[in-house]
């Protein structure tokens, strides 16, 4: 049976071409309808004939469609992929100016704090809107999500809407498989538990042939070139005991340790750390360059003699997908779901990233327990004020929004709560056209 797969948000093509070719790499998908939208004309067609490209190598059957209408692109959809951003650069980079002025700052803001809160405001109104379609079109879809702030916009649409959503992030199975680089193991060797919420669960257990690998990263750590890769999470790890999930660009912003003084980012931030330096502005920047770019990157690659690359990677959709509409074979990945009965010391109800299995019968999360208290004091900080944003951001309440970021752990450790809330008027006012369930001056 002929599957129909939609992607919305296609216009983001590295993801679009990667996700799709772990998906062709299965037989039983192989012969999917890929269904491409996006409102963005020209990204659409740059991702069309990416796709065709993919399809003509792997000489697979699939069918490609491209569309700018949402309805046409979910109509009868067995999965929806989402990667949307809600508004350009000129409209998100607010997120990360406005709380530079107050001395907030911020390398990504993409996942929490005032920038990934207002972030979400903005997202969570066209992700409902979305699923609305989904509920129409297509009701018995798989939807997955990797747009950001993943744990906030997951938790509103679990609580809106009775789609099957989960949210899915590489930085889990990145993370780990940086880890056994470090520790010189094969990565087919390592096995884990890592739990808690997205971009800051732990590896509560990190094993290579089933013994206990932390006493061999923490060796791994006293060489320089090693420590200087990652250092703030290198930090947290040898303070806390556990390793985080996030890169240390982004795991600065999610404490009061690092980022509060200009000597402390100076020492901990600054230096290149994995993937991301952690200077300020450097998504912003990132993007910026990107928006430059990315037609002369495509077309470059578009017009390559070289043989297209269809080894399958390490993200999830594709295995999710194979497990709940494929060949059924069962597959553990770690999604974000709502906490009924999984992590025992995180809020009731939040979103958590933890493992879960996906078959025919859809998605099944696997209860974790507690998390080691230490590390439980800042993530259920963490949750509870995501919980306080998207309750305020369904509601258009701004009280719950100045409450969620007055409790942020970096805006707080810089801010008295005159400031922060005299930071977030000022937000509210950059972004009043993109807010429409607020009441703004």
């Amino acid at each position: 049976m002929a599957r129909k797969i939609a992607f919305i948000g296609a216009g983001s093509l590295e993801f679009t071409r990667e996700l799709v070719r772990d998906i062709l790499t299965f037989p039983a998908l192989a012969g999917s309808t890929i269904a491409l939208m996006d409102i963005h004309a020209e990204r659409l067609a740059f991702a069309k004939s990416a796709v065709e490209k993919i399809v003509a190598a792997g000489n697979y059957p699939a069918k490609v469609i491209a569309t700018d209408n949402r309805v046409e692109a979910l109509k009868g959809a067995d999965a929806v992929l989402c990667t949307i951003l809600s508004g350009g650069v000129n409209v998100w980079r607010h997120d990360i100016e406005i709380p530079q002025k107050y001395g907030i700052d911020i390398c990504v803001g993409d996942t929490r704090g005032p920038a990934g809160i207002f972030r979400a405001l903005r997202t969570i109104p066209v992700m409902l809107d979305i699923l609305k379609d989904v509920e129409d079109h297509c009701p018995e879809a798989v939807f997955l999500n990797y747009t950001n702030p993943m744990a906030m916009l997951c938790r509103a649409m679990q609580q809106q809407s009775k789609v099957k959503v989960t949210g899915l992030c590489h930085s889990v199975q990145g993370t780990a498989k940086m880890l056994a680089q470090w520790i010189g193991a094969p990565f087919q060797e390592i096995t884990y538990l890592c739990a808690g919420i997205n971009h800051m669960a732990w590896y509560l257990e990190y094993q290579w042939k089933g013994r206990d690998a932390y006493p061999l990263i923490r060796e791994a750590l006293q060489r320089p070139e090693i420590y200087n890769e990652e250092i703030v999470r290198n930090e947290m790890f040898q303070h806390l005991g556990y390793y985080t999930t996030e890169s240390s660009g982004h795991s600065s912003e999610y404490n009061p340790w690092f980022r509060k003084r200009p000597d402390l980012i100076e020492k901990y931030c600054s230096p290149g750390t994995g993937w991301n330096p952690g200077h300020h502005a450097y998504i912003l920047q990132e993007y910026l360059k990107a928006e430059s770019t990315w037609r002369t990157d495509t077309q470059k690659w578009l017009e390559s003699e070289e043989p297209v690359d269809l080894r399958r990677g390490l993200e999830y959709a594709a295995y999710i997908l194979n497990a709940t509409l494929g060949d059924g074979e069962l597959y553990k990945f770690n999604g974000n779901v709502r906490n009924f009965g999984l992590v025992d010391n995180l809020p009731q109800g939040c979103c958590v990233e933890v493992p879960v299995l996906a078959s025919p019968r859809g998605f099944e999360p696997i209860y974790v327990g507690p998390l080691p208290a230490n590390v439980a004091i800042m993530t259920h900080a963490a949750a509870s004020c995501e919980e306080l944003a998207v309750q305020g951001g369904i509601a258009g309440d701004r009280d719950l929004i100045y409450q969620a970021i007055y409790f942020d752990p970096l805006t707080a450790a810089v801010l008295s709560l005159a400031e922060i809330r005299k930071m977030v008027d000022e937000m509210f006012m950059i972004n009043k056209d993109w807010l429409p369930q607020f009441k703004i001056g």
